[in-house]
Parts: structure tokens; sequence; C-alpha cells
């Protein structure tokens, strides 16, 4: 628990406001970087894993409060906010796997990622609403736009896909101003169908 590098004010400072987590995970994550302790990798993973859902808890509900104190819709919270939130671990995970070469390795996480969100991550709480005893046997969604929405993200996905052709399946940092300009784009017609439009 104690710093490791705390080269500047800030950096102590930092460390200060982020003991209590480093507390917690140390007292409650077996670590198994030590001798020994390889065994318990299963038990630190299931607990790892724990505790991602109970910080998500809290992140879903301190960004709600926020946004209805600040004015702004729950649907640009999770747009926004909420996407970049649970986008970190993916876009650490890229960043290192793509430093290292393995460019293939960071695009098709990222996919991966995604897909295991919609077809795992949205299910698993729907299933287990249903199946517990509360009277009700099904999750309305709210379904306005959504159909725009669909077709939105199917043009992102032809514009990144031509985007990486004419790079030559290449990462590079003409295909990076690219994506960054398609996702102010996206937040763009986000923003105009929230606040502007009302067939969205």
């Amino acid at each position: 628990l104690s710093p490791k590098e705390v080269d500047s004010c800030m950096s102590y400072i930092r460390w200060l406001i982020l003991i209590p987590l480093h507390a917690t995970f140390a007292f409650t994550v077996p670590d198994v970087r030590r001798v020994g302790m390889g065994g318990y990798c299963y038990a630190a993973f299931v607990i790892s894993i724990c505790w991602i859902g109970v910080c998500s808890y809290f992140m879903v509900g301190w960004a709600t409060t926020i946004g209805e104190t600040l004015g702004i819709p729950v649907y640009i919270m999770g747009l926004t906010f909420l996407a970049a939130g649970t986008s970190v671990p993916d876009l650490l995970s890229s960043v290192i796997v793509a430093t290292r070469g393995f460019g293939d390795m960071a695009v098709s996480s990222s996919i991966g990622s995604n897909i295991f969100d919609i077809l795992v991550g949205l299910p698993v709480p729907w299933l287990a609403f249903t199946i517990y005893p509360n009277g009700e046997d099904f999750v309305y969604i709210a379904a306005d736009g959504v159909w725009l929405q669909i077709i939105i993200l199917l043009v992102m996905l032809v514009l990144i896909i031509v985007s990486i052709h004419l790079q030559g399946w290449k990462l590079t940092k003409t295909l990076g101003y690219f994506m960054f300009f398609f996702y102010f784009l996206f937040l763009a017609q986000a923003l105009l169908c929230e606040y502007i439009f009302d067939f969205c």
C-alpha cells in the first residue's frame, strides 16, 4: 500500500485519494503474484468480477445523479460518460497489445468485447430479473428511435471498415483521426436527436 513513485505533490495527493480503494482491494483480493498464492487465481478472478459489479453499480448511480443535477438526460450520460468509463479497460488492453505489435489482437479485442456486451452483458441481467419471483416475466425496453440507432450503428460500421481498407488494413495516425471524427459525429447526431429532433 505504500506509494511506489511519488515524484510530485500531485502524485502524493492522487495516492491519498486512491488509498481507500487500494486498501480494500489489497485486503479482499488475493495477490497471486506472490510465491505460493498461484492456487488462488480463480478466487481472485471471481472476487475481481464482484468488485467490478459493485463499482459499476455505484458508477451508474452517481452518473445518473450528476446527470439529473446538471440537467443532462440519462441517454446522453450513458452514451458518453458511462460508455467511456466502461471502455477504459478495453482501451488500456488495446494500447498494450498494439504497442507490442499485435494490431490485429487490439482490433479483435475491441470487437469481441462489444459482441460480449451485447450477447452476454445485456441478456444476463434481463434473465436474472425475469427468473427472480417478482411477478414479471419480461423487461420493457423503450424502443423510441431504436431503428434509427441501429441504422446509424450500421452506417458507422461501414465507415470504419472503409476507412481501414483505405489505410491498407494498417493502424495509422490518419485512421486514428478518422475514428475520432466518426465518434464526435456520432455524438453530434445523438445530441441533435435528443434536443432538437423528436423522431429519434
